[in-house]
């Protein structure tokens, strides 16, 4: 990654996960359906976090291009299990 978009990624993890990482918005931070793991993520231009969260940790599982993220998701996401 270039150290621009490094900047851009660290600056929003700092501002958006440090304090309020559940707080949805229609552009930023989206709840993932219908998925266990990840559980969320956080769209930081063309590139999206994918990120779980457990009592106050937040756990980041992986920074992809917008291009790789849905093959990402298909290859180690987890489907909510159907009861």
């Amino acid at each position: 990654m270039k150290a621009a978009i490094r900047s851009s990624v660290k600056v929003a993890l700092e501002t958006h996960l440090r304090y309020e990482p559940t707080k949805l918005s229609k552009s930023r931070i989206k709840r993932l359906k219908g998925m266990s793991r990840p559980q969320y993520r956080l769209r930081v231009d063309e590139i999206r976090v994918f990120y779980d969260i457990s009592d106050t940790n937040v756990e980041v599982l992986a920074i992809v291009p917008k291009s790789e993220a849905e093959k990402w998701l298909a290859q180690f996401g987890k489907p909510e299990s159907r009861k």
